[in-house]
């Protein structure tokens, strides 16, 4: 916001408000296209109010005559000619946001003609003062649907409180059906809640192609929009198009797991079941589970597979996490003891989640791994060893928990002995 604090509470929220008093338009005082200024604003208005000092003075009363003998003798301490002056009424905007609903309700007759106090009418139409939000709403119900765009940040901020639905359902309805350009207008916001709802209306209009929506859940950091995005890129029907190839390979290219684990699974559907055994050795367990289900839905068995690949671990670090998600206990365990050897960090890690995947991890054999030098392979096997602390050696743990160890190592000693105290205590009620 612009301006300066008056006080060492109020801050600028304040400044806009005296501002506005004072005749400024709220555009000029901040910055009207934030949600968060429009809130900051109504609720400042009635904290002023308690506090009239800060509040710009009416200007002075003209000096009044002295009071003539007929005045005394007739009771009266002025002269009838001045009589003494009303307040002056607040502003709309200030009026719009009054602790008193009488003075709000009144108000809201002036953003008929006021469109830039339109945020405020929104506000409104929550308000804890059922005439004030009736009213309101009868009034933001009468605008066309494209009114609604703009304070649609504000809006989706309001339907979080207990009356602040109304709005939100007029928004919607809006989107629904108002042109396509200003619903996908509306994607580009920068509040996550308005491009979430404006992506939402836009799947469900079909506004976006496939290919576009599977470059936003690829290239997008919210992972709601990630799923959304990549469910509707390969939905029944979206795979069949001239783009089709085009859609998976930049779902299955995505950094985001979740996003490969799409573009996997409707490999399937796209008849590609052999492009899953690719992403058997995905970094991503779930993308790995999704490549599994494809190849046995075209009648591989992947084990055989894992088994294969965990011969030359060091193309594919990752088999060996695969090996022990679909492995068996007694076939495939020392395999994986084997690969605990390895020379490749990526390795040993992996080889330590395949061994708790088949719930074959040793105590005795994985202890020593906490004295990796390389810190990922010591937090795998922390991980490994946490259900089954208390059976470590206290004294081992202490003294890889001293100052000169490595980071990684006292923060795997420190982790191993808190898990172990939490384990070695009675349970409640246990006499």
């Amino acid at each position: 916001m612009k301006g300066a604090a008056v006080d060492g509470r109020g801050g600028e929220t304040t400044r806009a408000v005296v501002q506005v008093w004072e005749g400024a338009a709220p555009a000029e005082v901040f910055d009207v296209a934030s949600a968060e200024e429009w809130l900051a604003f109504d609720a400042d208005v009635r904290e002023l109010h308690d506090r009239p000092w800060l509040l710009p003075r009416p200007a002075e009363e003209p000096e009044r005559p002295a009071p003539t003998l007929l005045d005394r003798l007739r009771g009266r301490r002025g002269s009838r000619a001045a009589p003494p002056a009303s307040p002056p009424s607040p502003p709309p905007a200030i009026a719009l946001c009054h602790p008193d609903g009488r003075v709000r309700e009144a108000a809201l007759d002036a953003v008929r003609a006021a469109p830039e106090l339109r945020p405020l009418l929104v506000v409104r139409c929550a308000d804890w003062v059922a005439p004030v939000r009736e009213k309101a709403r009868a009034l933001l119900a009468e605008l066309p649907g494209d009114a609604l765009f703009p304070p649609a940040e504000l809006i989706l901020r309001l339907s979080r409180r207990e009356r602040g639905d109304f709005a939100r359902t007029l928004l919607e309805d809006a989107l629904r059906a108002g042109p396509a350009a200003e619903v996908l207008a509306l994607t580009a916001r920068p509040d996550r809640a308005t491009y979430r709802l404006a992506y939402r209306i836009a799947v469900e209009r079909g506004l976006l192609t496939p290919l576009e929506l599977a470059a936003t859940a690829a290239t997008c950091g919210d992972v709601t929009l990630q799923d959304l995005c990549a469910e509707a890129a390969v939905r029944p029907g979206a795979t069949a198009g001239p783009d089709a190839a085009t859609v998976l390979d930049r779902l299955l290219a995505a950094r985001a797991p979740r996003v490969r684990a799409a573009g996997v699974t409707a490999l399937r559907r796209a008849g590609r079941h052999g492009d899953a055994e690719l992403f058997l050795v995905d970094r991503s367990g779930v993308v790995r589970a999704c490549a599994r289900y494809v190849l046995r839905q075209g009648g591989v068995d992947p084990l055989p597979v894992y088994r294969g690949l965990c011969a030359d671990p060091a193309a594919h670090p990752a088999a060996a996490a695969g090996l022990g998600e679909c492995g068996d206990r007694a076939t495939d365990a020392e395999t994986l003891w084997v690969l605990l050897g390895h020379p490749l960090p990526s390795v040993r890690v992996h080889a330590i989640s395949g061994l708790r995947a088949l719930d074959a991890g040793e105590r005795a054999r994985l202890t020593p791994l906490l004295d990796d030098p390389v810190p990922a392979v010591v937090r795998a096997a922390t991980r490994a060893l946490l259900p089954d602390a208390a059976g470590i050696p206290e004294s081992l743990l202490r003294e890889r928990s001293a100052p000169e160890r490595p980071g990684a190592v006292r923060v795997a000693a420190d982790r191993l002995l808190r898990a172990a105290a939490r384990q070695s205590r009675p349970a409640p009620g246990y006499r």
